[in-house]
């Protein structure tokens, strides 16, 4: 099957096409990515309205950008994929609104993915895949989870995060710290400059069992430090660093727990705090300790992406599941009231 995929969640604008009929990473047809960056810097943050009619202005160009760089006619789809949630309502409903109506001109199946299980899925489309069951670590601006995968479609929710997910972490130190909008990738960028051990702040909820996490706390005590310190450029580095020096290994420390918890050594990383570096190195280290593996997207599909939603969705139609011609979408939407892929 030849799917298109169309990710529309919150500030980017995202297509695809997947290709069953290939193997590894050449079943990646196209994709292309628009950001909206831009647009919402000077706000400071997503204003929604603003995102969805970006999203009217974009996507259908997107598409037949896509499509040309697939080499494909729009003939020839077999299936459409759409983010059906979770995400801003208003944008969800443009992928959804087109998604739909071009599955019923064509007379194509479609269906709505959910948007966490792209992203889990998403390292499933490097050479080599991971087999269930494995651990997947969802780590992105809006989620930090730990998920026990038995199979494709059945997901058990092992820990989260309580308050801040570890991406709206980032994006909040950066922020208070003065850097601009986003500040989460120029924070990671500024901790490279940054001396180890010049600060050091807490492993948030290490020291006791349990698999949930929070990051708040540890907001605080950098905006402290800041508060405190001479703000020189050096320093604001070294607290960088120091932050996400903590973050990475309280990160490490609940996937190897949840390893443990699970019984399994195999690792799945995804989501857009999955391309930092630092975090990657740390994690590899853990699973070579452990004899076991750990699983990354290329990092252009760590973050939003149509990629990712044509591939879940390929999967999904491949079995059979495909929706109904009503435009719908699940702003909320817990990942494990999904049904298995058979």
């Amino acid at each position: 099957m030849k799917v298109l995929g169309i990710e529309t969640s919150c500030d980017e604008t995202g297509v695809a096409v997947y290709d069953t009929g290939r193997a590894g990473a050449d079943a990646l047809r196209a994709h292309a990515l628009y950001s909206q960056i831009a647009l919402h810097a000077e706000y400071g943050g997503v204003v929604p309205e603003l995102a969805s009619r970006d999203h009217v202005r974009k996507l259908l160009p997107l598409i037949r950008q896509t499509l040309d760089e697939a080499g494909l006619d729009i003939g020839e789809l077999d299936g459409v994929a759409y983010t059906a949630g979770p995400g801003l309502a208003g944008a969800l409903l443009v992928g959804a609104g087109v998604a739909r109506s071009l599955a019923w001109a064509l007379d194509l199946p479609a269906v709505g993915v959910h948007h966490m299980e792209g992203h889990l899925l998403a390292p499933l489309m490097e050479e080599d895949p991971p087999e269930p069951p494995f651990v997947a670590l969802l780590v992105s601006g809006g989620h930090t989870q730990l998920v026990a995968v038995d199979a494709i479609g059945r997901y058990r929710l092992l820990g989260e995060t309580l308050d801040d997910a570890a991406g709206e972490a980032f994006d909040k130190t950066a922020k208070l710290m003065g850097l601009p909008y986003p500040g989460g990738p120029q924070l990671a960028a500024l901790a490279e400059r940054g001396r180890p051990g010049a600060y050091r702040f807490s492993r948030p909820m290490t020291g006791r069992p349990g698999l949930d996490f929070s990051f708040s706390g540890l907001k605080t005590q950098v905006l402290l430090a800041w508060r405190d310190s001479d703000q020189s450029p050096d320093t604001r580095a070294d607290i960088a660093r120091g932050f996400e020096d903590a973050v990475v290994e309280t990160l490490a420390i609940k996937c190897e727990r949840a390893l443990d918890a699970a019984g399994c050594d195999v690792l799945v990383v995804a989501g857009g705090v999955g391309a930092n570096r630092r975090l990657r190195a740390r994690l590899q280290q853990m699973a070579e300790k452990r004899g076991g593996r750990v699983c990354f997207p290329r990092p252009e599909l760590c973050t939003d992406n149509g990629a990712m939603i044509a591939f879940a969705g390929a999967l999904r139609l491949q079995a059979g599941q495909h929706e109904t011609a009503e435009v719908k979408v699940a702003p909320r939407w817990d990942m494990a009231m999904l049904p298995p892929v058979a």
